[in-house]
């Protein structure tokens, strides 16, 4: 399999580098979002924090700019308090050992096994959803997490003892993401011949539906409340310090006053937002003092749906 993978892994950024600070930013940034919204973001972020000092010193409201597009703005607040931690308690570099890793905020068992696997080259196997789908339809049976995880572990030991613990992890994930798709493209696939669920005639139901690791159709985003809250952020990241007039907020969301009230006042509770007086804003943003001089506010306040 791992020849196939040689042949066959695209070109991705994350995959030509082995620092630390990138992998974790590249593995944030994939959570659900496709690789070709991650790309440009990608780029453009680790060019402004190549390093966790300077994502750790940078404005909130900075961050949240770069990070406009990818969705799911509270992975950047994480992603900026990880960094925080890894400034104050490992020397500013990314830990090594699983334990210091998942102490990180915003940083689970899945993220620690990719740095630990991708960054260091260290004994892990990172199991995503699309690796979840290929355990599932090459074992036939739906996997609980654990099983999942013993499943991968045991096929990444012999790949670790030939010094092959990241190509076997990229091939996987490949393998998953290019032919072990929703819809498989089984007379492709190296695993074919050793594939239980398509040996049998890819009999329903798919084992990998409802296997755990393996994700299902998201909820409707037109019209939902994660949609609104783009807006919102999308609104106050195209603004300067001053943000915008609290009033306006139910024109940008395309809700009634109430509902944007509420949804303006759950971004603020995140510390997404904060609201001055009747402006809003991204927090942390740099005001212009006198004399030219720049603070930054750290007032919020939670707005009324009155």
């Amino acid at each position: 399999m791992a020849n196939w993978g040689r042949e066959h892994l695209r070109s991705l950024p994350w995959r030509a580098t082995r620092d630390p600070w990138a992998i974790l930013v590249a593995e944030t940034m994939l959570q659900q979002t496709p690789v070709e919204r991650v790309l440009p973001r990608y780029v453009t972020f680790l060019e402004r924090f190549p390093d966790p000092v300077a994502c750790a010193e940078a404005p909130l409201a900075e961050i949240l700019r770069v990070w406009q597009g990818l969705g799911y703005p509270r992975r950047a607040q994480r992603l900026q308090s990880a960094a925080r931690a890894v400034v104050e308690r490992f020397e500013a570099r990314v830990p090594v050992a699983f334990e210091d890793l998942i102490s990180l905020a915003g940083i689970g068992p899945y993220t620690a096994r990719a740095v630990r696997a991708f960054a260091h080259e260290e004994p892990a196997a990172v199991v995503d959803t699309n690796v979840a789908r290929v355990l599932a339809r090459v074992t036939g049976v739906r996997l609980t997490p654990r099983r999942a995880q013993d499943l991968a572990d045991s096929w990444a030991d012999e790949a670790t003892r030939n010094g092959e613990v990241w190509t076997w992890n990229q091939t996987i994930m490949e393998l998953g993401a290019l032919v072990c798709r929703p819809t498989p493209r089984c007379e492709t696939c190296p695993l074919a011949d050793h594939c239980t669920w398509s040996r049998a005639g890819r009999p329903e139901p798919d084992p990998a539906r409802g296997s755990a690791g393996v994700s299902g159709s998201q909820a409707r985003f037109e019209g939902s409340v994660r949609q609104a809250r783009g807006r919102i952020l999308a609104a106050l990241g195209a603004t300067a310090a001053e943000g915008l007039a609290r009033d306006r907020i139910a024109e940008v969301t395309g809700r009634e006053p109430a509902q944007a009230a509420a949804i303006l006042d759950g971004l603020v509770t995140e510390g997404l937002v904060e609201v001055l007086g009747d402006r809003v804003r991204l927090p942390g943003e740099i005001d212009q003092g006198a004399g030219g001089a720049t603070t930054a506010s750290t007032t919020t306040s939670k707005t009324s749906s009155a």
